[in-house]
């Protein structure tokens, strides 16, 4: 069985604070507690020069396909994909692969 590996990239309007953007990273890092199925779990903000209008990443690697499949209909991962969107998320990259 594969590990999938799972990145997201988020963009945020001007209005969205830095302090809103550490609860994003907070709030997704708490998810490592709750769910099953996660080898690993990071989330920070985006320090590269390049695509600096992404500001937040997402990884995860997942024991396989299943438990992706399980996280992505997670309430507490809607909830915290729900506050992305309330504190102005205008667009995001999500990327699944095989490990």
């Amino acid at each position: 069985m594969a590990l999938i590996h799972r990145t997201v990239l988020l963009k945020f309007g001007e209005t969205t604070t830095p302090e809103q953007l550490q609860e994003v990273i907070s709030r997704f890092k708490a998810l490592t507690n709750h769910l099953t199925g996660i080898v690993d779990l990071q989330a920070g903000l985006n320090i590269s020069e390049k695509s600096r209008e992404y500001q937040v990443v997402l990884s995860v690697r997942f024991e396989d396909k299943a438990a992706l499949e399980r996280y992505a209909a997670d309430e507490q991962h809607l909830a915290v994909a729900a506050f992305i969107r309330e504190v102005g998320r205008l667009d995001s990259i999500g990327v699944d692969f095989e490990i």
